[in-house]
């Protein structure tokens, strides 16, 4: 149980977790011809375009302002004209507002602002993350200027940077930490100063020992600083049982990582806090992994709103017989309806399979094996929650703990009956959602 928590699995542990296809690959950047920048890609209402049609804008250039408290800027990724500013289907199950800008492979910067990050004030620090658009790219999309306004009252004493990266077939992180771990330190760095926390972890999985040594170098002057080993078990990455296993203490029900005392962030989410800052640069790339079905897997540079088939073709194309694509990693990604769905702030991965890999299963009975209770890292009783969804019970489905479910997918990987277990929670807690907007 040391570095690590009750429960997990360990999928595709036979081939490494699908890693050995991209771990030794480093990052190449790629720049498409036309981006299809979404409105809508962190958590909060969606930005309002500022440009039009026919206009021409700048790389780095804002082209859409942002609504609500948890608001973000959106950035031209590309330099070249405005194709159009109009609803897409992309990821989400609606059309959403989405910007078309052609590349004129220019490269052309509009201005920016660096501070000086020896002496920017808590305040500046959070206030440049803010207008560089930074929000949390492992996935959740979180506007990170929030995160480091720590509210009145509220205290916390660790930030933990997640290094785990512990979805399978993923590497960009783990190419990140080897290639910029400089850069991820400065983040860290700026972020303990922002909100005033003293104590900076980096955790970072054991099957990663050549990131662990690069972090540990990285960090060789910094006295409050260290590197965190942890046991390799999916999902050693998610929040609640990273603030477990480091900092001792369970994130209370229905409550959020600072009640803990912590804040987490993901280590490229400090890498795009450095360039906010020290550079005056905001989000308009990040890098992504894309294996499995495609001819050449690598990690890959993009910029924010590339589409997934300019992205695969840089990785030689699919293979043949490729069936179903993944933005983000198979236990926890989405499926996506077409390689026009675009790469966003938070896109980490694009993983493709196979027929074989992608065939469905007949569900069967559940056979009480509890199994799924074993696994479950947060400690639910999975088989219970679907047998409440199954009868339209959603009281007793949250009784048994649906909202605290992190839909991680372990129980639907261990379970014999082939059950779709997560999937189920997840439609259940979007419907519950929706309702409380409506």
């Amino acid at each position: 149980m040391r570095n690590t928590f009750r429960g997990g699995v360990h999928p595709l542990r036979h081939i490494g977790e699908g890693k050995p296809l991209t771990q030794a690959s480093p990052i190449r950047a790629v720049a498409a011809d036309t981006v299809i920048i979404a409105m809508g890609m962190h958590l909060g209402a969606p930005s309002a375009p500022c440009v039009a049609k026919g206009q021409r804008v700048k790389l780095g250039e804002v082209i859409a302002t942002p609504v609500g408290g948890f608001g973000l800027p959106v950035h031209a990724s590309v330099s070249g004209e405005v194709l159009f500013v109009e609803e897409r289907q992309l990821l989400k199950s609606k059309p959403e507002l989405c910007i078309g800008i052609q590349n004129d492979h220019a490269d052309e910067w509009t201005a920016l602002t660096p501070l000086d990050a020896e002496r920017a004030s808590a305040a500046e620090i959070i206030a440049a993350v803010k207008n560089a658009g930074v929000c949390g790219m492992g996935g959740a999309a979180f506007p990170t200027h929030v995160k480091l306004t720590i509210p009145e009252g509220k205290h916390a004493d660790v930030v933990i940077l997640n290094g785990a990266e512990c979805e399978p077939y993923l590497t960009a992180d783990h190419r990140t930490m080897l290639e910029q771990s400089a850069r991820i330190v400065a983040g860290l760095k700026l972020i303990l100063r922002a909100t005033g926390v003293k104590r900076g972890v980096i955790a970072v999985e054991t099957n990663k020992p050549d990131a662990i040594k690069r972090m540990r170098e990285a960090i060789a002057d910094e006295a409050d600083i260290s590197v965190f080993p942890l046991k390799t078990k999916y999902p050693q990455g998610s929040e609640k049982q990273l603030i477990h296993v480091i900092a001792g203490r369970e994130v209370p029900r229905g409550k959020l990582p600072l009640d803990a005392g912590a804040l987490v962030f993901n280590v490229s989410t400090a890498a795009a806090v450095y360039d906010a800052v020290s550079l005056g640069k905001p989000l308009i790339e990040r890098v992504c992994t894309v294996s499995c079905g495609v001819k050449e897997p690598g990690n890959l540079l993009l910029r924010v709103g590339t589409r997934y088939e300019d992205a695969i073709l840089a990785c030689g194309g699919m293979i043949d017989g490729a069936r179903k694509i993944f933005a983000g990693g198979p236990m926890t990604g989405l499926c996506v309806a077409s390689t026009e769905a675009t790469v966003t702030k938070a896109t980490n991965g694009i993983v493709v399979f196979d027929e074989k890999q992608a065939k469905a299963v007949q569900e069967s009975a559940c056979i009480r094996c509890a199994r799924c209770v074993t696994v479950c890292p947060i400690g639910l009783h999975p088989y219970l929650m679907r047998s409440d969804l199954d009868r339209h019970d959603t009281d007793s489905a949250k009784q048994h703990g649906l909202m605290d479910c992190i839909l991680c997918g372990a129980c639907s990987y261990i379970c014999p009956a082939r059950r779709y277990l997560s999937s189920s929670y997840k439609a259940a807690k979007d419907e519950l959602a929706a309702k409380a907007r409506r």
